[in-house]
């Protein structure tokens, strides 16, 4: 290979290198998380309103009862389980869970 191939071949491989240590694109975004960890049982639109969440008696997230929550109670919640949610401490990230309290948080505003 001459000396300009090396260069490429170095430049392709760098550029892979960094392209593989970034996160997965919306891997920390709270709406996506919800999506993938929470909307099954909570619903879309986080009411409970679902076949799993009727069944549990999944409380709406947009409640004044859940909203009440500190947010310290609501990371607890997430991370440790509250029956019948099981926990999320070695699924979701420290981050990924403020992440979740805060949407939350967003949901009584809608």
């Amino acid at each position: 290979m001459n000396s300009r191939g090396v260069r490429i071949a170095s430049a392709l491989g760098l550029f892979a290198a960094l392209v593989c240590s970034l996160p997965a694109r919306g891997q920390n975004d709270p709406v996506s998380v919800y999506k993938s960890k929470c909307a099954g049982c909570h619903g879309a639109d986080a009411s409970g309103n679902t076949p799993v969440g009727k069944s549990m008696k999944i409380r709406d997230l947009h409640s004044a009862d859940v909203q009440k929550q500190t947010d310290a109670q609501l990371t607890d919640i997430i991370t440790g389980g509250k029956s019948p949610m099981p926990a999320y401490k070695d699924k979701l990230t420290a981050e990924q869970i403020k992440g979740l309290v805060g949407y939350i948080r967003e949901l009584s505003k809608k």
